[in-house]
Order: structure tokens, then C-alpha cells, then sequence
């Protein structure tokens, strides 16, 4: 994420958040430590793209937690999109390239239809478009497309080998 974000800032703050933007969600690391560590601004910005982690929240299906997140970021900093935006293109690679790599196991790991996963990053799109001046969102725009584009494809050939 953080060689993606390289393309488009150098400021430390994004870059090193690019590194951190799992660390509040995925480990028992607090929002205390990080700004501790590394100082206020990489907090704010690591929380601004954080899916909270209280019991009310994780209660959510996976749709209204991915739709939390599209409308936090309506409201997230300019260095938060811009981390964001690297993430989901980092996410959208990766999906085509595991997909490619071993087909038949992507498809029994992969939970969740591919179709909604392109609603949950349209929403994402659609507040990135909103607010992210940076040019990384051109980036993100065409990464979104090619995506769409594999999901098509994908489609088709299943459909393809269930009708033979």
C-alpha cells in the first residue's frame, strides 16, 4: 500500500499510515500506542479508514459494515483518502492476481459474491470521486474498471462451465 501511496505524496504521515492502516483493526495495537509511536496525525489518520472494533459494530453484516465505511470516508481527511484509495487498488490487484494464480482455490476461500464486493468499492468510489483531489484517484479509477472488467469475465466462464 504504501509503494502505491509512493506514486502519488511523500508525505510521512501518509506513507507511514500506508504501513499502519490494518494495525487498529487487525492486532490488539490502540489508537494510544500508535499515537505514542508514530504521533497524532498518522492516528487520525489510520482511525479516519479503521472499521471500529466495538461489539455493536462487528454485530453488522459484512454489507452494512463495508457501507460504514464508505460513508466514514465522506468524512475522512485528504491524507486518509489518499491511503484508502492505495489500499483498495492494493485489494483489487490482489483479488485478480489470487484468482489467476490458483483459480479453484480462490474460489472456495473467497467469501462473498464477486458482484457485491463491486457494489461495496462502487460506494467507496463514489466518495473517493467526491473529495480525493489527489491525482491518485485516476489510479484508483482505472484499477476499479479493469476490476469490473475481471468480475464480467469471471461471470461469463462460470457461466460458461456450468451450462457444459
Amino acid at each position: 500500500v504504501a509503494m502505491i501511496a509512493l506514486d502519488y505524496t511523500d508525505n510521512e504521515d501518509v506513507i507511514i499510515s500506508c504501513f499502519l492502516h490494518d494495525a487498529l483493526e487487525d492486532t490488539d495495537y490502540t489508537a494510544k500506542e500508535l499515537e505514542d509511536d508514530f504521533g497524532g496525525t498518522v492516528r487520525e489518520i489510520v482511525e479516519a479508514i479503521s472499521e471500529p472494533q466495538d461489539t455493536q459494530y462487528q454485530k453488522l453484516t459484512w454489507k452494512e459494515q463495508k457501507e460504514h465505511y464508505a460513508h466514514s470516508l465522506r468524512k475522512a481527511p485528504e491524507a486518509a483518502l489518499i491511503v484508502a484509495a492505495a489500499d483498495k487498488i492494493h485489494n483489487m490487484r490482489t483479488i485478480v492476481e489470487e484468482y489467476y494464480d490458483d483459480h479453484v482455490r480462490f474460489m472456495a476461500d473467497f467469501s462473498g459474491s464477486l458482484e457485491d464486493r463491486v457494489l461495496m468499492y462502487q460506494d467507496i468510489s463514489n466518495a473517493l470521486n467526491r473529495s480525493l483531489k489527489n491525482d491518485i484517484i485516476n489510479e484508483f479509477n482505472h484499477v476499479f474498471e479493469e476490476y469490473k472488467n475481471f468480475v464480467i469475465n469471471v461471470k461469463n466462464t462460470k457461466e460458461e462451465q456450468e451450462r457444459f
